[in-house]
């Protein structure tokens, strides 16, 4: 591996650290990212059974906040319980903005890396070319910086589609997924609202 790195040159480095924190990432956003985490499966039940038992109280929804993400979206419903439904709502779609940011984090950082790995193997393709022109003078071609002037340009852009390949797979995995739970939570919420107002009636 240290041959192969040595081969490629110093632009490799560039690209062996950003496939680390892409690495980095996709760990982290897989650990976090789980549906059970993000959205656990009997919790409107419960808030709805807390709600309709009338023991709504400020550690309740505290707790429930500190939950999971839906958490935060129900306890902001349980917090404007007796406001009107459009005030409701509000506060809804308001906490519901600072869960999505929360769940979309470090994803930016990976679709940058997607997009720029092939640039920076690019610029290693660049950089190995200016080796090989350089390799020509006047008593004739010097194989050696010949052959490391290739090994850098191919072994650059190898890397930087080997890491922006995978990088962008995971990147449109987890929008697709982030979009999913929230517009799950959406679903959830407005059930809870219409539980609430239809108990009023």
């Amino acid at each position: 591996m240290l041959a192969i790195l040595q081969a490629a040159g110093w632009p490799i480095w560039l690209l062996l650290i950003a496939s680390i924190v892409a690495l980095a990432l996709i760990i982290e956003r897989l650990i976090y990212l789980r549906r059970s985490k993000i959205l656990p499966k009997q919790l409107l039940d419960e808030v709805v059974r807390v709600y309709q038992s009338g023991k709504v109280t400020p550690e309740i929804v505290s707790t429930l906040e500190q939950n999971s993400p839906l958490g935060a979206v129900l306890a902001a419903a349980l917090r404007n319980v007796n406001a009107p439904r459009d005030v409701m709502k509000e506060s809804i779609e308001e906490a519901g903005r600072g869960v999505a940011h929360v769940l979309e984090r470090f994803l930016t950082t990976l679709g940058t890396i997607a997009s720029l790995a092939p640039l920076m193997g690019l610029f290693g393709t660049v950089v190995g070319m200016i080796e090989i022109f350089g390799a020509q003078n006047a008593s004739g071609t010097n194989p050696a910086q010949l052959a490391h002037g290739i090994s850098v340009a191919l072994y650059n852009t190898g890397f930087g589609l080997a890491i922006a390949m995978p990088a962008l797979v995971f990147y449109r995995h987890f929008r697709a997924l982030v979009d999913s739970f929230i517009m799950d939570m959406e679903l959830q919420a407005v059930k809870f609202v219409d539980v609430v107002h239809g108990a009023r009636k």
